[in-house]
């Protein structure tokens, strides 16, 4: 079919759902319309399920299952998406992430996970469980995916690392002085790496910051890159040459607006003796 859509079921479990829907539509030889007229819905909101543009939801699900004499299989997919502390599209990034020859980071309000302490991710997680946004199961699914993020860092040739993080970040006390004391240390031990660079975007760039949220662009050994932002409820992925080449473009405008890494590592200094 031109210009069909495929989806790697790997990449998330609205993907592996989507994928799954499709599959057995074409199995059964049904068009998007007559499997929506099955389940009471119309072949648009099938092609968009399909896609991965929108979410099944348990009552899509139950329906499919109904359509297609799956029994709870697709309850069951749309429960796994449900319980997953991982947002759209990043566990796609991580598979990236994890073999890139170079990392750009920009981050607002935390310290990137890359460059957290364990005591730092444990409070940021343990904050979400306090106020109902994830569950201690899913805490945990976060701090052994970080965990290993941060071990990938340690192949050799290690990738290239260039961080800049917006001042909120450093001025942000998470989990009480001694583990931001902890943290600060880590952000001036990283920043000594050979293979890394970090910036501070302070608070006086005002407008003149390019992004709004955090942004990831990875650089991979064959020079091929993707870009990844997202939104306390939302991750993009995006490999169009267009779009990467744009964020790229504002990263380096960022970069050179930013502090430089040694008066970044002084503030952060300043910060870590108490100094305002």
């Amino acid at each position: 079919m031109v210009n069909r859509k495929e989806l790697d079921p790997e990449t998330s479990p609205g993907a592996a759902f989507g994928q799954r829907l499709r599959q057995l539509r074409d199995e059964r030889g049904w068009t998007q319309d007559e499997l929506g007229t099955r389940m009471g819905c119309t072949g648009t909101h099938i092609s968009a399920v399909e896609t991965g543009r929108r979410p099944p939801t348990e009552q899509f699900a139950t329906s499919a299952d109904k359509a297609f004499g799956t029994g709870d299989k697709f309850q069951r997919m749309v429960l796994a998406l449900q319980n997953t502390a991982l947002l759209e599209g990043f566990p796609e990034y991580v598979r990236q992430e994890v073999r890139a020859a170079e990392i750009r980071l920009f981050e607002l309000g935390i310290v990137p996970g890359l460059l957290q302490t364990p005591e730092y991710a444990a409070a940021i997680t343990t904050g979400a469980v306090r106020r109902g946004a994830i569950t201690e199961q899913q805490a945990e699914e976060r701090l052994t995916l970080l965990a290993e993020r941060q071990a990938s860092l340690d192949r050799t040739p290690p990738p290239l690392v260039y961080a800049v993080l917006d001042e909120s970040c450093i001025r942000r006390p998470v989990g009480g002085p001694g583990v931001m004391a902890a943290q600060l240390d880590k952000l001036v031990a990283f920043a000594e790496l050979p293979s890394t660079v970090l910036q501070i975007a302070p608070y006086a760039l005002a407008e003149r910051r390019p992004f709004d949220l955090p942004v990831r662009v990875v650089t991979l050994a064959d020079r091929s890159m993707i870009t990844y932002a997202e939104s306390a409820l939302l991750g993009h992925l995006d490999r169009k040459t267009g779009v990467v080449l744009s964020v790229l473009t504002a990263y380096h405008q960022l970069q050179a607006e930013a502090a430089s890494q040694a008066e970044s590592v002084a503030m952060i200094e300043q910060l870590r003796k108490g100094a305002p």
